[in-house]
């Protein structure tokens, strides 16, 4: 049974990246929200493309640029290039302590290491830097705590997942069998749904862009005025006090915590 159901998933996953990465080369996003998205479908299967279906493929730039103005797209945006970027690094980190046989605490350390330093570094200081004057060094100091508090808790909602699921079965925890893409994946979607309210704090606070508009040079806006390249991104807005976000850390600190405690009781 659990056979056929992986077939069917992966079947319709990779029928789903093919429809994205095809559609999305005609919806004016973000460079950077277009790969997440072939990322996230990837990753998803089915309901990636639903997110992008739902929450980003408009191809006029006028109408795109009013579509994701929702705040749950905007959000999605945001969750989105998150675990789209820290993705990569956390499987790269399951594929090399599977490699090497790493403990499951040891695993978990370097899943978070790894995606949190190229979600970081690569996918949100390196690839956003326009967003801060084109300064990747300004872009470092300004993403890492949204970095942060974002990863915490999209690892918080993977790591009883990733631990507990199949933990009896070898090939779970194997790269060479689909089991082990097919636990991941679905690790990802559960960290992905924990990680969205704090997104969702994040984006309204200023902290972290949302869905971004590319609309082209000279393109008239609604009011008849040329608009600015890009559209629905962050809006710098009044600087946010240390104590909310001392108490933000503090509550992804404890999701992450709370997830380390849940796989580690359920091991037993």
């Amino acid at each position: 049974m659990l056979v056929a159901v992986m077939m069917i998933w992966f079947t319709l996953t990779a029928a789903s990246v093919l429809y994205v990465a095809l559609d999305i080369q005609h919806t004016p996003a973000n460079p950077v929200l277009k790969w997440g998205f072939i990322l996230l479908t990837a990753y998803f299967g089915p309901i990636g493309l639903a997110l992008y279906v739902f929450g980003c493929r408009k191809h006029d730039p006028e109408e795109h640029a009013r579509f994701v103005a929702a705040p749950w797209r905007q959000v999605l945006g945001s969750t989105m290039h998150c675990v789209a970027g820290d993705g990569i690094g956390i499987l790269a980190g399951a594929v090399i302590a599977a490699a090497v046989s790493l403990s499951v605490f040891t695993e978990v350390a370097l899943e978070y290491v790894l995606g949190f330093a190229f979600g970081w570094t690569i996918f949100q200081a390196l690839f956003m830097r326009d967003m801060f004057g084109g300064s990747y060094s300004l872009s470092l100091k300004n993403t890492f705590i949204s970095e942060l508090l974002s990863m915490n808790c999209l690892m918080g909602g993977m790591i009883p997942v990733s631990v507990l699921a199949w933990r009896a079965v070898p090939e779970a925890h194997d790269p060479t069998h689909g089991l082990f893409w097919f636990r991941m994946s679905i690790a990802l979607l559960v960290g992905f749904i924990v990680a969205y309210p704090m997104n969702w704090w994040l984006v309204t606070n200023h902290l972290k862009h949302g869905m971004i508009t590319a609309l082209p040079p000279g393109a008239a806006s609604s009011k008849g005025k040329g608009p600015p390249r890009k559209s629905g991104g962050m809006k710098m807005g009044p600087r946010v006090p240390k104590e909310k976000i001392w108490i933000a850390a503090g509550v992804s600190f404890a999701v992450l915590g709370l997830g380390l405690l849940m796989a580690f009781a359920g091991r037993g």
